[in-house]
């Protein structure tokens, strides 16, 4: 008996025990569940959350024409001359500057440009030709792209189309999102009026929309309408920009879904933009407007080098320390001190960006603008080669030219796994917008160079019409008009 109420006791206990660790373990539990709600939170917003704001590029399409198109859009010099001397506003004096300007341009025989200025109907351009050239260069380089990469546009969530001097009711977006039938969720964007520079411009809009939409895919198409836009005046400041601009464009498919990060070809780094509106000179320098004589055109003024230069330094300013090596910032960084401190009379030493990044894939605006940054950043005709070669090739395609030098670079087999390439950027506004982009798998597509890659760089890209055209230097002839 004795024995049986011993054990009654130790099963007491043991029940009591049991009864008080389980009581133990559920206020632990109530004191623990936040913590690990903390804990997950944090995990969430700043690991896995992270992971999917990546911007990945699996494919870009540059804009080329097709055989069929290439006799009738194609501008060489003696064409371009043509051009020039249908405008009988002009005096020796203009014809002098077109002609030289487009001798001395860079630009090769083999660029192209809108129907209807080929046609001889630049000062009278239709909406019909505004709208056939963007179906032309948009639809062009979307079929292709949805044809490599096998990515149905159902499946595309955000579009960003930016043509900075054509805005038509329904937006080119729209005219986008009826001809591949896309859905009604789709999160579009039509940028107008950001210049040269937009095509970054959309590229950080699609990040930023990254940073809140998880698993997407995003279509961004940059390009320029060239037909309604050509100056048929006479002011010098204006018609310079008929002697760069040619037509042109690429669209890309980015994502910051993980699963496809193997199918990748670049992943966005760093991106910096710097915009000097708030400047009056800065905002002038590049501007659409109209002339005396009620002409519509470009102008671009003296006071652009000066703008470009501090909206670039502005913007290096930023994207430097991102890029560069510690021990790079503290060598300019002491060396800078001490000679500020010795007051030499020397200049700053100069950053070395080649240590952030292999390669540099300037926007080929014109030859001025591609010695000068060069010349700033310290590169060699190696660095500068294939934004010389796109200027040659297609000449300046507004916010499409980047990706033709990135093509470039590609074709010649320069981008290797892990190499690093600095896009840089400039647009009316003023801006600077450049951004830094991680190669992921080696890159050989030949791409829109596929024709002609054999033949660059060229022993010479010197105009073949500037015998042809010295004449216009003669001095003499001053007082002659053409009719």
């Amino acid at each position: 008996m004795q024995k049986e109420t011993q054990n009654s006791q130790i099963y007491y206990i043991f029940e009591l025990s049991i009864f008080l660790s389980m009581e133990f373990f559920m206020e632990s539990l109530l004191y623990l569940l936040p913590l690990f709600y903390i804990i997950f939170f944090l995990c969430n917003n700043f690991v896995f959350r992270k992971r999917n704001q990546c911007c990945y590029m699996l494919a870009y399409e540059c804009y080329k024409a097709t055989d069929d198109e290439e006799a009738s859009r194609r501008l060489d010099s003696q064409s371009c001359a043509k051009i020039v001397f249908r405008n009988k506003n002009l005096g020796l004096e203009e014809y002098r500057f077109l002609l030289q300007t487009i001798v001395n341009s860079g630009i090769g025989e083999e660029t192209y440009a809108p129907i209807n200025i080929m046609e001889g109907r630049e000062d009278s351009a239709s909406l019909t030709d505004a709208i056939w050239e963007m179906d032309d260069i948009i639809f062009t380089t979307l079929d292709r792209l949805f044809s490599r990469t096998r990515i149905s546009p159902s499946e595309i969530d955000i579009l960003v189309v930016n043509v900075s001097l054509f805005s038509t009711l329904p937006s080119l977006t729209s005219r986008v999102m009826n001809r591949y039938k896309m859905r009604d969720d789709v999160k579009a964007f039509n940028l107008s009026g950001m210049g040269c520079s937009a095509s970054v411009v959309a590229i950080d809009l699609v990040q930023l929309l990254f940073k809140t939409y998880n698993n997407k895919l995003a279509i961004v198409v940059s390009t320029e309408c060239m037909g309604p836009n050509w100056y048929c005046g006479k002011d010098k400041s204006m018609i310079l920009s008929n002697c760069l601009f040619r037509s042109g464009g690429c669209s890309m498919l980015l994502t910051n879904n993980n699963s496809l990060k193997n199918r990748a070809i670049l992943k966005l780094k760093y991106s910096v933009r710097t915009h000097l509106g708030s400047n009056d000179e800065a905002y002038g320098c590049c501007i659409q407007d109209e002339d005396v004589d009620g002409y519509q055109g470009f102008r671009l003024t003296k006071k652009l080098t000066k703008s470009a230069a501090q909206a670039f330094t502005n913007n290096l300013q930023v994207l430097v320390p991102k890029i560069l090596p510690l021990r790079d910032l503290l060598r300019y960084a002491i060396v800078s001190y001490y000679r500020n401190y010795t007051k030499t009379s020397k200049k700053s030493q100069m950053i070395n960006l080649k240590t952030g990044v292999e390669h540099f894939c300037i926007h080929p605006g014109g030859r001025a603008v591609i010695d000068e940054l060069g010349k700033s950043l310290g590169l060699n005709e190696y660095d500068l080669e294939p934004a010389r070669m796109a200027l040659h090739r297609f000449g300046n395609t507004s916010a499409g030219g980047l990706w033709y030098v990135l093509g470039y670079m590609e074709a010649k087999k320069r981008l290797k796994k892990g190499d690093r390439i600095l896009m840089i950027s400039l647009g009316a506004g003023f801006k600077c917008n450049n951004c830094v982009w991680e190669v992921i798998n080696d890159l050989e597509d030949v791409n829109v160079w596929k024709d002609c890659i054999h033949r660059y760089p060229p022993k010479s890209i010197m105009n073949p019409f500037v015998e042809k055209y010295s004449w216009i230097n003669d001095e003499y002839l001053s007082f002659v008009r053409f009719h």
